[in-house]
């Protein structure tokens, strides 16, 4: 690990206590983290995966989960909101064009921030894009509607999903205050309620050439590392509610908590089943930790073979790291998606009645989790990993994987 990668982890274990600090707050009456996106900026986070090639850190993903899972341990409201500037980082690196890489991480490198725009209510399955991007002169226009748009109200620019006038999907790369462009406040969820997930429009917005970049090889037969690593970095998300449940839980029980009678105890710390209940919470942390960070070497290695000879990124051996990666990783939601929503249920029985009053936001842990793990299913994830392993068949080339 570089200094500059040391540095990031420090940076985002500093920052983990002040993001918790605020969490129960911003939760309660909605409000955006813009605080907490200032201090990522500062600290050079949102730059962590820019390449050394162009001036950049060049973090790894083991590395970066690190990173993430300080930065969920404070807040996971924050993480998730980082999670679509770090896939529209990826997919620059993957898929624009020298003069992309240049452009966009150098934008990146000065502090700027992508906020996401992909998921659409309607259409037949989850998946479906309506968005267009349509020709206009020596450039276009684009129009459409997106229901989840996470990060984009704390962001400095939009990474847009849309379909283009041959059918392919594009990433569309803009300004956020861009004419044409409206973003909403309006997330409603019952958890992860200040990741700015709310709706945003798109209205005969001018869209010129060089922003627009294909999706190629995420939507073709080529197998990349790409959309596992954004998988892994959705996993960070539930380990840290689990790692955020196991902080307040050890505290509650040391503070807070009053043993019940028939426990012969004097405090709540002595008491054979909260102990019972904390080393629950810890496996369950701890496991999901752990699991990320194989998960995540997986990740680097596929990474390291596609870049060491990019014309050979179709081969098998290169194939294989990458499908090996994806499994991986859907082991790793499979993991962490328990992890976190056991932590935020075992957290109540250190706390007993009293924990459950508003004003502590012990609850938030569960919703966040429950929120987040309906991401995509993780029943799939199971399926996945059965099939790899009984038949040999690769997961899908699919961005859930």
């Amino acid at each position: 690990m570089t200094q500059a990668q040391r540095d990031l982890v420090a940076a985002a274990r500093a920052l983990s206590p002040q993001l918790a600090l605020g969490a129960r707050e911003r939760d309660a009456t909605r409000q955006l983290p813009h605080e907490a996106f200032h201090a990522i900026r500062a600290a050079g986070i949102s730059a962590a995966r820019v390449p050394a090639s162009h001036g950049g850190p060049g973090t790894s993903y083991e590395q970066l989960v690190q990173v993430f899972l300080w930065l969920a341990r404070g807040d996971s409201n924050v993480a998730q909101a980082l999670i679509p500037h770090f896939t529209a980082v990826e997919r620059i690196r993957l898929m624009g064009s020298d003069a992309q890489r240049q452009r966009y991480f150098a934008d990146v490198l000065a502090g700027n921030i992508f906020g996401g725009g992909t998921s659409e209510r309607g259409g037949k399955y989850r998946s479906d894009i309506a968005t267009r991007l349509t020709p206009d002169g020596e450039g276009y226009r684009l129009n459409g509607l997106k229901f989840y748009s996470t990060g984009s109200l704390l962001a400095d620019q939009l990474r847009v999903t849309a379909v283009n006038e041959a059918g392919e999907r594009v990433s569309v790369l803009l300004p956020k205050g861009r004419a044409g462009v409206s973003l909403q406040d309006d997330w409603s969820g019952m958890g992860q309620r200040t990741t700015a997930s709310g709706t945003s429009e798109y209205r005969e917005v001018r869209v010129e050439r060089d922003e627009v970049i294909p999706f190629g090889p995420w939507e073709a037969s080529q197998r990349n590392y790409g959309s596992s690593a954004a998988q892994l970095l959705h996993a960070t998300i539930a380990a840290g509610i689990a790692l955020a449940a196991l902080d307040d839980a050890i505290a509650w029980a040391r503070k807070g908590a009053r043993p019940v009678r028939e426990s012969g105890v004097q405090r709540a710390v002595d008491d054979p089943y909260v102990q019972q209940a904390i080393g629950n919470i810890s496996a369950h942390a701890h496991a999901a930790e752990a699991v990320l960070g194989r998960a995540a070497r997986r990740v680097d290695e596929a990474e390291q073979a596609w870049y060491a000879d990019p014309d050979a990124s179709g081969e098998p051996a290169t194939q294989a790291l990458c499908i090996a990666a994806s499994v991986a990783v859907a082991e790793a939601r499979i993991i962490t998606h328990q992890a976190g929503l056991a932590a935020g249920e075992l957290l109540f029985e250190v706390a007993g009645a009293s924990a459950t009053l508003l004003e502590h936001g012990f609850d938030r842990h569960w919703r966040n989790a429950r929120t987040h793990t309906t991401h995509d299913p993780v029943s799939y994830k199971f399926k996945v990993v059965g099939d790899f392993l009984l038949n040999d068949q690769p997961p899908p080339l699919s961005l859930y994987y």
